[in-house]
């Protein structure tokens, strides 16, 4: 059974007593699938759309026609939209340029079937011009050349110049934290070989003798007047007798 028919075919005319059998057949089966059709897109839509069609419009087409009449836009109204989103559009430099660079040419394709002609030229020059600062040698290095690039090319090139960026950004993120490193080691060598080894530089410079108590350099230990003075205190021994 042909559900669709009510929706292909006109109406066909009221049946008369003069009708034939296969009029009174085809009509029949019309009838039949243009029931079925209405009952089928009235229970398939919000009941806030059934109620501002008119209860009278029994034919299943004609319903349709009436709920795409709620639907319309206005074809200025649609082309100041796109042209405002088309010339304010910004790639952030965040996510895939490929992407941006192939909605830029979708709204594009909106605008020709709305009768607004943007030239590939335009769109490659509108695309380069709303890319960040990061390309403006790049920007510079396509405005220096004779040729035009076509979308493909343009996409191709932005790809590759953005894959370089990110290499070198790593790299130079890879180099600062190996600088910064070996930064922190030539720092800390000489602040533990002097706390290590400036007592002891002190203590045994070439020629010169310490002594063990009062840590003075110029005598020894034996001769320390401090020490006999500290042995005499403590009572451990006599001072020594002048001579």
């Amino acid at each position: 059974m042909d559900l669709d028919l009510a929706l292909r075919v006109e109406q066909p005319a009221s049946l008369t007593d003069a009708s034939t059998q296969d009029e009174k057949r085809y009509y029949e089966k019309w009838d039949r699938s243009n029931r079925l059709s209405l009952m089928i897109i009235k229970r398939g839509i919000p009941e806030s759309f059934r109620g501002a069609v008119s209860d009278e419009v029994t034919n299943a087409k004609d319903f349709l026609t009436e709920i795409e009449k709620r639907f319309v836009k206005s074809d200025k109204a649609e082309i100041s939209m796109l042209l405002k989103d088309f010339t304010s559009k910004r790639y952030s430099g965040k996510g895939n340029i490929r992407e941006y660079i192939m909605e830029m040419s979708y709204i594009v394709s909106r605008l020709k079937t709305l009768k607004i002609e943007i030239s590939e030229d335009v769109l490659v020059h509108i695309v380069l011009n709303s890319l960040p600062i990061a390309f403006d040698s790049f920007k510079v290095s396509y405005n220096c050349q004779k040729e035009k690039w076509s979308l493909n090319e343009l996409i191709s090139y932005c790809v590759q110049e953005e894959e370089r960026m990110k290499q070198n950004k790593i790299e130079s993120a890879h180099l600062a934290s190996t600088s910064k490193d070996k930064g922190k080691k030539r720092k800390r060598t000489p602040i533990k070989n002097e706390a290590a080894q400036g007592p002891l530089q002190k203590k045994h410079k070439e020629g010169e003798t310490t002594c063990f108590f009062c840590k003075k350099s110029g005598h020894m230990k034996k001769d320390c007047t401090k020490y006999h003075a500290w042995k005499v205190k403590k009572g451990l021994s006599e001072p020594p007798q002048a001579k």
